[in-house]
């Protein structure tokens, strides 16, 4: 069925650090490219004139991508602000008045997650939300029972199919490429299981801290902020099985079977780190035990991944920005020639940021009488990264209607139904120091497995988008 074509953007929170580094370059790109021609309201709570906040949009584009003269003059001319407190209904009916005739308007939440409900009745009552669409950001909920009730809200003014629920991590080019490259590679399926993988690894570090969010930081932590969405979404792509069928929604069911394999995190197998000085950031508590990293063991019970484990691991002042996957094979079953040691498996690579990289780990001999060999990386493909941001590629996929690239609920309450034995304070706080690997607890984690590998950068690296 045709969808609609939403014809206003709205975004909540036009003053936060969300739009200040993506959404307006987004914006920008989005209007080079001819992909939006449309009103865009900004909403927040700072007393800003039209005129001072195209100039933040122009800060943040400069700051953060690279002024268009020509783009930037056609996104403020499309640009509105509307300053308003979000439990005010004057804020909405002044919403309602700058929606003019529009009658198809996406709502894009950029808001703390406390916000949701009240936005979301704001619009509700004051009819803002009539044939409309809404964009919300994660994290969804902050347990089970929060995103379940959250859900409830939105339900209650939204049809499902009108509720996009984002996780930026899905529209990136290289996540993209991940999905790609198993399914379209027939050599990869008959290894792609427990007969021949021996674990999955994915790291996802961070060289900086909370960068002055510390108080939004403090009603996440790791868990909640990359794990439960990010990390596990990955983990889903990794381990679903090939689509049923073309339908648009095949994707999703795929990842929803794989997500429903996920079983609960065990405390024993994971480990909370805070990196030293996290406590004395701005807006952090003094005897904060929110974690700023988390190293775990995620086992799927399936035909296709029984007993295979994937280690998964997030962490802030690590000693490099960068995130890869490690999918490591199982040695072969005789050693005809020389033995292999740790780190010198047979494996694939897939980096997902700062640039875009997929390898294979193989070993050949070395030229001379003997028959010994040595490790050799094959490089399957490398680029700087996105080319679209995904905030571009979302925004433009909920303008037409498409949901396929935005995490679907049922999947969010399967991997809300993984983390919970691990949520809070669950095992002991360690305390590691910046631009480490976390504390040596994470190491003991898979020490029987080889150790983690710890992503390396190189001239060649190049920083892509989010």
């Amino acid at each position: 069925m045709t969808q609609p074509v939403s014809d206003a953007l709205v975004f909540f929170g036009a003053t936060g650090d969300l739009a200040f580094k993506q959404i307006f370059p987004a914006l920008q790109a989005m209007i080079k490219r001819g992909h939006l021609d449309l009103p865009i309201i900004g909403i927040g709570r700072s007393a800003l004139s039209k005129e001072q906040f195209i100039a933040r949009a122009r800060d943040s584009i400069e700051q953060h991508s690279q002024l268009d003269a020509s783009a930037f003059s056609q996104l403020s001319a499309h640009l509105q602000y509307l300053s308003g407190d979000y439990q005010d209904d004057a804020t909405y009916q002044q919403l309602k008045t700058l929606l003019g005739d529009a009658a198809h308007p996406l709502h894009y939440l950029a808001i703390p997650p406390e916000m949701f409900e009240n936005v979301i009745k704001g619009l509700a009552h004051s009819g803002c939300a009539k044939n409309s669409r809404v964009i919300v950001e994660k994290p969804f909920g902050r347990d089970l029972a929060s995103a379940q009730a959250l859900n409830q809200v939105l339900l209650q003014v939204f049809p499902a199919a009108d509720i996009y629920r984002i996780d930026h991590y899905l529209a990136k080019e290289p996540v993209q490429n991940l999905l790609y490259f198993r399914f379209a590679n027939s050599f990869l399926e008959p290894l792609w299981n427990r007969s021949h993988i021996a674990h999955v690894q994915i790291t996802m570090a961070e060289s900086f801290g909370v960068q002055g969010r510390g108080s939004f930081y403090e009603s996440v932590g790791a868990m909640r902020d990359v794990i439960q969405n990010h990390l596990l979404q990955v983990a889903a792509l990794l381990a679903m099985e090939p689509l049923a069928s073309d339908h648009d929604d095949a994707i999703r069911d795929a990842k929803l079977r794989a997500f429903q394999a996920m079983q609960p995190l065990n405390p024993a197998q994971i480990v909370r780190g805070q990196f030293r000085g996290y406590r004395e950031e701005p807006g952090v508590a003094a005897e904060s035990s929110v974690e700023t990293f988390a190293a775990l063991r995620l086992n799927i019970d399936n035909a296709r991944w029984a007993g295979v484990p994937f280690y998964i691991r997030a962490g802030k002042q690590m000693p490099l920005t960068a995130s890869e996957i490690m999918v490591t094979l199982k040695k072969p079953r005789q050693a005809v020639f020389d033995t292999t040691g740790a780190g010198q498996e047979n494996y694939f690579r897939f980096r997902i940021g700062p640039d875009a990289l997929i390898s294979m780990g193989a070993r050949v001999k070395l030229a001379g009488e003997a028959m010994v060999g040595e490790p050799v990386e094959l490089l399957a493909q490398r680029h700087p990264g996105d080319e679209m941001s995904p905030y571009e590629r979302l925004f433009g996929d909920a303008i037409q209607g498409d949901a396929a690239l935005f995490a679907r609920y049922d999947s969010i309450e399967a991997a809300w139904r993984t983390v919970m034995p691990v949520l809070g304070n669950c095992v002991p706080l360690e305390i590691y120091e910046a631009h480490s690997w976390g504390p040596a607890a994470a190491d003991r984690l898979m020490a029987a497995d080889g150790g983690w590998h710890n992503p390396q950068l190189t001239k060649d690296s190049h920083g892509g988008n989010g």
